[in-house]
């Protein structure tokens, strides 16, 4: 059996940015591996390009560029935002407004996002919501360590599900998805690869 199409994956890799012999950002180790239905667009597509049809055992070693990742830093994703805007009750978290932290956010079609603090003055706070990756040339090392058949659920889903608690975490904060366990399965999601890094 090979990588392709309605195939679920199970795959464990190194990742390092910038260079090869960069720092690693992120390691799944064969505990923790990323698995996921391979065509469903849950992962980066040029990520899917290069391990296209390679085989349990196989191993891969492939860089991204900043455009086929995360894309390049955008400014216009660095806006102002009053700080009226983090009040709660007529208050702000003193713990919550701090240059480095990452806010949860949603914009004004409800979507999720992250913002980081940059900057923080008495009338607005400067956040910063490119991806953390954004603008970074990402080196990928690893090897396919499983192939199987999607289920028919799976399929019409378009997701794995798996149990809950996949090793980074428990059901609350999500695990190694981007979604809890509203009902009995995670819905994984979870790794750079898959376009949810949270490194």
């Amino acid at each position: 059996m090979v990588v392709a199409n309605e195939k679920v994956i199970s795959l464990v890799y190194e990742l390092r940015v910038d260079s090869q012999g960069g720092e690693v950002i992120e390691s799944l180790s064969q505990d923790n591996p990323l698995t996921f239905l391979y065509g469903a667009g849950n992962l980066l597509p040029k990520f899917e390009e290069y391990i296209d049809g390679l085989k349990v055992g196989d191993k891969f070693d492939f860089n991204l560029a900043a455009h086929d990742a995360y894309g390049e830093l955008n400014n216009e994703a660095i806006v102002k935002i009053p700080v009226s805007a983090f009040e709660v009750n007529g208050k702000i978290d003193d713990g919550l407004l701090k240059i480095g932290n990452t806010i949860p956010m949603r914009d004004n079609a409800g979507n999720r996002l992250n913002g980081l603090v940059k900057e923080i003055t008495s009338e607005n706070v400067t956040m910063d919501f490119n991806h953390p990756l954004a603008g970074n040339k990402l080196f990928f090392k690893g090897e396919v360590t499983e192939i199987r058949e999607a289920t028919e659920e799976e399929l019409s889903h378009g997701h794995i599900h798996s149990s809950c608690g996949c090793g980074s975490g428990g059901c609350d904060d999500g695990g190694c998805g981007d979604s809890g366990c509203g009902d009995e399965h995670e819905h994984s999601h979870g790794g750079c690869g898959s376009g949810n890094c949270g490194c």
